[in-house]
């Protein structure tokens, strides 16, 4: 059955599209910050092997906000890496060296990144697509983002 929730067919599947594309980048992310967390070495490698495990425990848990929410609004999320590669933003190589600060200025290019993205959305998703709700949800994500990147950037002061 179709949602009924005051959002014509043609604007959520809009939005949906540009959601899909938010998972995308939070999944690369998400495995990138995993990376991080596999691979460190250095000195700092306890601290910063504890660090990115919570930086990545919150991107899982941003992923399946976004998934949800394009289940909320009646279409299927992408959900194999093959799509993901598709639709990402982001780049999945890394140029980094395994070591604390070449891990954190990626990852932190990457937020900043997806904050943009965000960002563009929001008042198009309230105004064009008529989505008050995913407008309201992505800002919420856009915050978790920017306090994500101030962690990450905090590094480098």
């Amino acid at each position: 059955m179709k949602p009924n929730i005051g959002i014509n067919e043609a604007d959520r599947k809009a939005v949906s599209d540009q959601l899909s594309k938010l998972l995308a980048d939070e999944f690369v992310l998400y495995t990138k910050t995993r990376n991080a967390h596999w691979n460190i070495e250095g000195p700092d490698f306890h601290s910063m092997h504890i660090f990115f495990e919570e930086q990545y425990g919150q991107l899982d848990e941003l992923m399946d906000s976004v998934a949800e929410r394009i289940r909320k609004i009646g279409h299927y999320a992408p959900a194999t890496l093959a799509q993901f590669l598709q639709l990402t933003h982001l780049t999945e190589k890394s140029d980094s060296k395994n070591d604390s600060q070449g891990f954190l200025k990626e990852l932190l290019e990457d937020h900043e990144s997806i904050i943009e993205f965000i960002r563009g959305n929001i008042n198009p998703f309230a105004t064009e697509y008529n989505d008050a709700g995913t407008s309201d949800f992505i800002t919420g994500l856009m915050e978790t983002h920017e306090g994500m990147a101030w962690m990450l950037r905090s590094h480098f002061r």
